[in-house]
């Protein structure tokens, strides 16, 4: 048996060098890529994976401009593997849900990031052409550089997201409004602010999100859920759902990785409402795991907001299309012919 296990890290080492191989990959490291001409952009048809388009963004932007939207920390994700399972017939292969009452082609949507504009001259505009082009949902941010009814325009299905605001009644007013303009679910972002003291969070009680929630009058989804009991008190309030995430908690040093305590949510709501996760995304295999682990869907935000700067609306699409389809490969690699079918058994999360 050692045997077996001493080739199979072997393999899975050679494996990694090929990966490592990669000239887009070598670039991060380098500055320049192996045998071609300084600066040159990758064709987006030249593409082995999304972590390619990292190096392509630092292309396209100032330093300070791509510091905001480089790296993210992806070691809880790397420490699950796959299992394997063969002899299961897959050619029903199906990727699609639906949730909250709205069909989607994938559990893959776009996460919301504000000023685009600052990484490609179209911002959020291209952002909305290549998510729609790819199938896939988009939810946008309220701080963005383009109003709410083109970008629902560009990317039919859009959801709406907000940060707390001092301003309870201003707040549920922009609600309603992006309600009225098209927004198919309403996505509030815990643990950051807007109006009010310059670094004093603003911290709503159960009671102001009731209020909020009953404004909607969409699905609305609280974003930055990291612990099981606030998963369960979100359930018993009637909010439609949460997204497991760190981002507006203040991102403290050592803080734990959404995927990480998304065991332990997942338990907890035992399937009362529907949980999505975000960080660290990069693979389509990334969203299988978090499946596994109790997800409904995953949101992306950094890899989409790299194929942004460097391509416009093609790279957007491009980057969501690639995971969509490593998504469908992992699926049929542990024999999963669709969601439901996704089973905790199928990955092996390992301690180091």
């Amino acid at each position: 048996m050692s045997g077996v296990c001493h080739s199979r890290r072997q393999a899975l080492y050679g494996f990694a060098g090929l990966l490592a191989s990669s000239p887009c990959l070598r670039a991060a490291q380098a500055p320049e890529l192996v045998g071609e001409a300084p600066g040159r952009m990758t064709p987006i048809d030249e593409f082995a994976n999304v972590p390619e388009f990292e190096e392509m963004a630092r292309r396209s932007l100032s330093e300070r401009a791509f510091r905001r939207i480089a790296g993210g920390d992806r070691s809880a994700l790397e420490r699950i593997t796959f299992r394997a399972r063969m002899m299961v017939n897959t050619k029903a292969l199906d990727l699609s849900l639906e949730l909250f009452g709205q069909p989607m082609f994938a559990p893959i949507l776009v996460g919301p990031a504000s000023r685009q504009g600052q990484l490609h001259s179209d911002g959020e505009l291209a952002t909305a052409a290549g998510t729609a082009a790819a199938k896939a949902t988009l939810v946008t941010a309220e701080r963005s550089g383009a109003p709410f009814a083109k970008t629902v325009a560009a990317a039919p299905g859009a959801w709406r997201q907000f940060y707390p605001d001092s301003d309870v009644g201003a707040l549920s007013e922009r609600i309603q409004a992006a309600v009225e303009a098209g927004a198919q679910t309403i996505c509030l972002s815990l643990g950051e602010e807007r109006g009010g003291r310059a670094g004093v969070p603003v911290r709503y009680g159960w009671d102001v999100l009731e209020q909020l929630r009953d404004a909607a009058t969409v699905p609305f989804v609280l974003k930055g859920v990291m612990q099981p009991a606030d998963a369960l008190e979100a359930a018993h309030r009637g909010i439609a759902g949460v997204v497991v995430s760190n981002h507006g908690t203040g991102q403290a040093q050592g803080e734990a990785e959404p995927v990480a305590v998304l065991p332990a949510i997942a338990e907890a709501v035992a399937g009362r409402l529907p949980l999505l996760v975000d960080g660290g995304f990069r693979r389509g295999g990334d969203v299988l795991k978090a499946i596994a682990l109790g997800a409904t869907a995953a949101l992306v935000c950094r890899p989409v907001l790299w194929g942004l700067a460097a391509y416009g609306a093609a790279g957007v699409q491009k980057v969501v299309e690639m995971l969509q389809t490593e998504l469908a490969k992992d699926m049929v690699q542990v024999g999963a012919v669709n969601l439901a079918a996704i089973r905790r058994d199928h990955i092996r999360v390992h301690s180091r």
